[in-house]
């Protein structure tokens, strides 16, 4: 594990995550994270914008691509109810003979390597933990650890984003950290034909029908308005492929999906099955 030391103090960084993740549905939503990251002048700063939608519509996966197209390293910070602000920053441990070393957060380690922290599910910390952010999040662009007793200055390359789901389970973010997370991406679901990629992306060994299929029943939820997210056609999809692979007669589509669907999304979600299974994947099958 890397180290550097800051006023004295000796951090060692986490490594960064390796997310060989492609972005697959609208082009737009990548270029306008990256217009938020971008550097027009030495005077200018990058915005710390957010990703907001449902669980599954994919805000990590762009987030991770946008990274990727720019070079930097992906580090994931994963916020919960629990978080708190030396959770966010540096931690300290007791190493061997009984030595206190500190560890830096995933977030902090992109702050001096330079790379991309995507806050994950951002609206789920709670505002103490948010407070500690807030310099970072304006133009002086540093963070304090009273657990080290150090200033943290992020470095030109760093960029920061915050994914948040739009469900009930959550915090309300204060308004002067909602200032500051500027500006708002709204991810919904993709259409169809990005759903089909999507799950092709995610799925290239399984037969082209099996993913029509769910695509179909995708579209079928989303015209109802409900919650199910391609992350819910993956699964479903492979649990139908174990299935299938797991009998002597192999895979049947419709009979295993179903299956698949009910222990994946429940009894409620069968519903939005299509009734045929479409011969010709180009061709949309009868509603």
């Amino acid at each position: 594990m890397d180290s550097v030391v800051i006023q004295g103090i000796e951090l060692r960084l986490t490594p960064p995550d390796e997310l060989d993740w492609e972005w697959v549905g609208r082009p737009e939503l990548k270029r306008q994270l990256l217009a938020a990251w971008m550097i027009l002048d030495e005077r200018d700063l990058a915005l710390s914008p957010r990703l907001v939608g449902k669980p599954g519509v994919g805000k990590t996966t762009l987030a991770a691509a946008a990274a990727k197209s720019l070079g930097l390293p992906v580090y994931v910070f994963q916020a919960t109810m629990d978080t708190r602000p030396e959770d966010l920053l540096v931690t300290p441990v007791i190493a061997d003979g009984q030595k206190l070393r500190y560890i830096a957060s995933p977030l902090v380690s992109a702050m001096i390597t330079g790379g991309v922290c995507v806050l994950d599910e951002g609206n789920r910390m709670s505002e103490k933990s948010w407070a500690s952010l807030a310099p970072l999040l304006d133009r002086r662009r540093y963070v304090e650890s009273i657990v080290a007793g150090i200033k943290i200055q992020a470095h030109k390359q760093f960029r920061v984003c915050a994914t948040m789901n739009d469900d009930s389970s959550t915090f309300d973010i204060p308004e002067y950290i909602h200032s500051r997370l500027q500006p708002q991406i709204l991810i919904d679901f993709p259409e169809r034909d990005e759903e089909l990629a999507i799950l092709q992306a995610n799925l290239p060994f399984a037969p082209p029908r099996i993913l029509h299929y769910l695509s179909v029943f995708l579209e079928r939820a989303h015209d109802d308005d409900q919650p199910y997210t391609a992350r819910d056609g993956i699964n479903i999809a492979r649990y139908a492929l174990k299935l299938g692979a797991s009998e002597r007669g192999g895979l049947d589509i419709k009979r295993h999906v179903r299956q698949a669907t009910q222990q994946t999304l429940g009894e409620e979600a069968l519903e939005f099955l299509p009734g045929e299974i479409p011969i010709d994947p180009t061709r949309d099958p009868p509603r």
